[in-house]
């Protein structure tokens, strides 16, 4: 179709009008190449941003997103902690010594006490009875032996009578006999005399053999006596039991029973055989159980930082003073030599901290907390725990073979070394490393030193300021040699904030 048309009017009528179409004028033409040419320019410019985009991406797909912290100089403290008990290093359980009933408690629970003072009366009326009766006794035997000791005198007296009777008699009968012998007396004079004499013998005999009855009558009595006291000290022991006296200055922190009830002797803290318990709260202790990984390390006089649980807030200054040499089942608490059987559970050492300090209002049984600081160091090279790893020989080698651009020859290596050579199964410790210049790592092995709540020290490999990877625990576990990271720490801030 034309783009222009004429209309054919009559002649001589008015000038017809030109009707013009514009739709295909010049100025029309160019405005369209003009947009045509930008909506090219804008596709080609998308489309290179998406190709830049692309590369940029494809790029960074290899860079892993990692946390870091410096090398740093600090003090370290290594801590071993244990739980447990508060207790008083003096205490005693004050159990039944007879049987009886309960007639009077001079003490509660709670109450201080100073020793020699009375805690508790049993019954006793028969027990006293015992005892007076064998008082009685005892004066009884007393008397015996009085009585025997008189009896000895007087044979000893007679014994001298009857010498001094001897010796009149002998001197009668030698005169007799001289006499007799010159035909001075008669022989019936002569008789008398020696007869006289003989009877004296006999009856000097008789008295001395009656001492000899008197000593032995006097020994039988005297071990009547010392039977009889010592049956006195047995009854006045018996009656001493039903009285109960505190042996030293404390606290009653037990209290199980009451006027009126009966106590029998029986086993250590069976029912109705302890009547008390009695503490000496001037010396406090507490009893820990620490674990058999860390027991090695405790030694005595360690300084220690006791909490408890029911002072919170408060932190009371200690030191060891003793370390049990029993290894206890954790779950029984039982020594494992109580035990017939082995067993593979967890085990911890029993450890006594005693308090510099205690306060007044500490009780036994209060649960505690007791952190044994087993060695210290000041200004030291340090680094956070988390940023130790463990790598293999053969994985180190066969991973800076591969950043090296040798991978063939350096997996190949790893894997014959792998099952051949032992030291590529050697475990080394170390910490990777982030170069400031490339942003890659490297692993560095290190040497360590004591190991505090958080940090650890290095004794060698490492440099103070150097910037290392403490995580992810993720990324520490696959993490090569040569590997470029991206140090993002706000991912480690948001951790600590949450």
């Amino acid at each position: 179709m034309p783009d222009t048309q004429t209309l054919d009017l009559p002649v001589g009528g008015p000038r017809p009008s030109v009707v013009t179409n514009t739709y295909g004028s010049p100025e029309r033409k160019k405005r369209s190449s003009n947009t045509k040419k930008i909506i090219i320019a804008i596709a080609v410019v998308v489309v290179l941003a998406a190709l830049i985009a692309v590369s940029v991406r494809s790029s960074q797909s290899n860079v892993i997103t990692v946390t870091t912290s410096k090398v740093m100089r600090e003090d370290i403290s290594s801590v071993v902690t244990g739980s447990g008990e508060i207790k008083a290093k003096t205490y005693v359980n004050i159990g039944a010594q007879g049987f009886g009933k309960i007639v009077k408690l001079y003490v509660k629970e709670g109450e201080t006490v100073k020793r020699g003072q009375k805690l508790a009366q049993l019954e006793n009326v028969q027990s006293s009875a015992d005892v007076n009766a064998q008082r009685a006794g005892i004066e009884t035997a007393q008397k015996d032996l009085d009585s025997a000791n008189a009896a000895i005198e007087t044979s000893i007296a007679e014994v001298a009578r009857d010498k001094a009777d001897l010796e009149q008699k002998m001197l009668d009968y030698n005169r007799a006999k001289d006499l007799y012998q010159s035909q001075l007396i008669s022989k019936s004079d002569y008789d008398a005399r020696k007869a006289a004499y003989d009877v004296a013998v006999a009856t000097l005999a008789a008295a001395q053999a009656k001492v000899t009855q008197m000593n032995a009558q006097k020994a039988s009595t005297i071990g009547r006596v010392s039977q009889a006291n010592a049956t006195l000290s047995k009854l006045t022991d018996v009656l001493g039991k039903t009285e109960y006296i505190a042996p030293f200055d404390g606290i009653v922190t037990n209290l199980p029973v009451r006027e009126g009830e009966t106590v029998v002797v029986g086993i250590q803290n069976s029912p109705g055989s302890t009547l008390m318990t009695l503490a000496d709260m001037s010396v406090v202790t507490a009893e820990v159980r620490v674990d058999e990984t860390d027991i090695v390390n405790v030694k005595l006089g360690e300084s220690v930082d006791v909490t408890i649980d029911a002072l919170p807030d408060k932190v009371f200054k200690g030191r060891v003073t003793e370390i049990g040499d029993q290894a206890l089942v954790r779950s029984s608490g039982v020594a494992t030599s109580q035990t017939t059987a082995g067993t593979q559970e967890a085990k911890d050492f029993k450890v006594v901290v005693t308090l510099d300090s205690p306060p007044e209002n500490l009780r036994p049984g209060f649960s505690t907390t007791a952190k044994i600081t087993t060695a210290s160091k000041s200004n030291v090279v340090s680094v956070p725990i988390q940023a130790l790893t463990i790598r293999t020989q053969g994985d180190l080698d066969a991973q800076r073979a591969a950043a090296a651009g040798k991978k063939g020859s350096g997996v190949v290596k790893a894997s014959q070394s792998g099952t051949k050579d032992p030291k590529s199964k050697k475990e080394i410790q170390g910490i990777f490393v982030v170069d400031k210049t490339t942003k890659k790592v490297d692993f560095k092995p290190v040497e360590t030193g004591i190991q505090g709540s958080t940090d650890m020290e290095i004794t060698g490999g490492l440099a103070e300021g150097q910037e290392i990877v403490t995580g992810s625990y993720k990324v520490l576990r696959t993490l090569k040699v040569g590997a470029k990271v991206k140090v993002d720490n706000s991912i480690a801030k948001k951790d600590d904030n949450s």
